[in-house]
């Protein structure tokens, strides 16, 4: 059975919703030292036989950021799924001819050109999945006359996506966010959604 592409999507969007939901039951858990959600034993080994073998320290780091990518990473995807949904309600079949800018197109266009030249197994068949976090405002931007009425300020989506986009670079590099930092994040993935209402 073939899922239609807008059904997909809010799945998507559902699946987001609920990490969100999670995100918040898990800072009542840390502002009032309760245990809400079931945790996965931290004493249960990996089944990487390799992962005992990084110090330590790291290994607690990376389990403090695995929350962190995990909620970037829901958030992009929304994004995208957002992106989705609204170009194709005015173009179904070419949205991404005639709503994306021709740079961006142009970029993507490199990118998966890179993907396919190295051998690796495509990471995905659509084009918007290619685009940077930072793209994906553009496009948005550019196309305000289909998202202003999605959205209650141009301005407000400028600077909420530019503070997303400064906290993205370590997420994405791999480097530990400060506690004000993550707390910034959940900020303004709240914003980003308040920007909805």
């Amino acid at each position: 059975m073939t899922t239609h592409p807008a059904t997909h999507d809010r799945i998507r969007l559902f699946g987001a919703a609920n990490v969100m939901a999670m995100t918040e039951l898990e800072q009542v858990e840390r502002e009032y030292s309760i245990q809400i959600l079931p945790r996965r034993d931290p004493n249960q080994p990996k089944t990487d036989p390799y992962y005992l073998q990084f110090d330590e320290a790291v290994r607690k780091e990376a389990r403090r950021m695995a929350h962190v990518y995990e909620t970037f990473y829901c958030l992009e995807q929304t994004m995208r799924s957002l992106v989705t949904l609204r170009l194709q309600e005015g173009q179904p079949t070419d949205w991404w001819e005639k709503s994306v800018p021709d740079v961006i197109k142009t970029a993507v266009g490199e990118r998966i050109q890179r993907e396919v030249d190295s051998g690796v197994t495509r990471r995905s068949e659509e084009n918007l999945d290619y685009t940077t976090f930072g793209e994906l405002g553009q496009i948005i931007l550019h196309n305000w006359t289909i998202f202003g009425d999605t959205f209650s300020s141009k301005k407000a989506v400028e600077k909420v996506m530019t503070n997303l986009n400064n906290l993205r670079g370590p997420i994405a590099h791999c480097s530990p966010l400060a506690d004000d930092e993550v707390l910034r994040l959940s900020l303004s993935v709240k914003d980003w959604f308040r920007l909805m209402e």
